[in-house]
């Protein structure tokens, strides 16, 4: 009679129990997250082995963002049943908010969460895990800007890790002078990133890239001459690279040197056409070279490629300028009317958050 009693006891306790759940679901589904929490821990309480009631209790913490009290109920109900659904992720968010990252990682990776997974691997340090997992999360969610912050901020660290490793072990590797050069050029140290990037070439001559990124030095300088010789030089080595002629042909330009930028410039186009670019500067070439004809043709070209975009703008201003020159006051005034609403237009764009 005594264990039937305490059977029969144990059953309306657990049928109670349920009832708290049940109410606690409505609360929830009513927006009451308070009046649902209280449902749950009273369930919990009543039957502490109810698995689905700490389940539950833990979930509405985590939703509460109350990611202190999450655990305990959780870490209970994996306790009680270790294969219940949807546990080891509420954890994994429960721990990862309060700070324990590395116990939040085997949780998320139970629960297949490679999202979430990847900004634990970030919180570790374990950066070559997190970039790709960010990265497979970005092409699922495009316009998700904390995926992009953590995606930015993974591929930043890595960076950072594999240049000091470099740094620390070939110091005076040509790749160890490139490195600096380009830290000191973000720097806008024109002196000593010239410094480095002169001891790269010195140790290793025909690398690609470094004429060109010691020409971008220069341009930022306004050394337009050396930029052209450092262009010039990367043409050599990379002949198939319409980048190094583009940017031969942009520091003619600003040199005055507009018929051979425009072979420079054609040169480019020819190795990949379409670069609108290029093909503005081409246009531009052309226009102070004499040939109008071929500028009209690159900047409307420009005008088919590319939308909306500051180089549509400029475009509309320089082809104002060449039917102006052209006597075609209509054409002009068309063009700088186009001008004049894509300038205000991004004037009064609401600045990114």
């Amino acid at each position: 009679m005594i264990v039937a009693a305490l059977s029969m006891c144990l059953a309306l306790q657990a049928s109670t129990a349920m009832e708290h759940v049940r109410a606690g679901v409505e609360a929830h589904k009513s927006g009451q997250l308070d009046s649902a929490i209280a449902e749950f821990q009273k369930a919990t309480e009543l039957d502490p082995k109810l698995a689905l009631a700490f389940v539950d209790l833990g979930a509405m913490y985590v939703e509460k963002r109350d990611f202190a009290a999450a655990i305990a109920p959780l870490k209970r109900a994996l306790e009680l049943n270790p294969e219940i659904e949807g546990v080891h992720q509420l954890l994994g968010y429960a721990l990862l908010g309060q700070g324990y990252a590395a116990e939040a990682i085997p949780h998320f990776e139970q629960a297949h969460d490679d999202d979430t997974l990847g900004i634990a691997l970030l919180e570790t340090g374990d950066y070559s895990r997190a970039v790709p997992l960010l990265q497979k999360s970005l092409g699922k969610n495009p316009g998700d800007p904390d995926l992009l912050y953590y995606y930015g901020r993974a591929s930043g660290l890595l960076s950072k890790q594999v240049f000091d490793d470099l740094e620390a072990r070939f110091p005076n590797s040509p790749r160890s002078h490139q490195m600096m050069a380009q830290n000191y050029a973000a720097l806008r140290d024109v002196p000593n990133a010239e410094k480095e990037y002169r001891e790269a070439l010195r140790l290793r001559p025909q690398t690609s890239g470094l004429h060109l990124e010691l020409g971008e030095l220069y341009a930022r300088a306004q050394q337009w001459d050396k930029a052209e010789e450092e262009y010039r030089a990367e043409t050599q080595i990379q002949p198939g690279s319409a980048e190094a002629a583009y940017r031969l042909g942009e520091a003619m330009v600003q040199e005055g040197k507009f018929h051979e930028a425009r072979l420079a410039l054609s040169n480019s186009d020819r190795l990949k056409p379409d670069m609108p670019e290029t093909l503005y500067m081409f246009g531009k070439a052309a226009s102070l070279d004499g040939d109008d004809a071929l500028a009209a043709k690159c900047w409307k070209h420009v005008l088919d490629l590319e939308k909306d975009t500051p180089l549509v703008a400029q475009t509309h201003f320089s082809l104002a300028g060449l039917y102006r020159k052209q006597g075609k006051t209509q054409e002009a005034s068309h063009e700088m009317e186009l001008f004049r609403a894509l300038s205000e237009a991004a004037q009064t764009q609401e600045p990114p958050r």
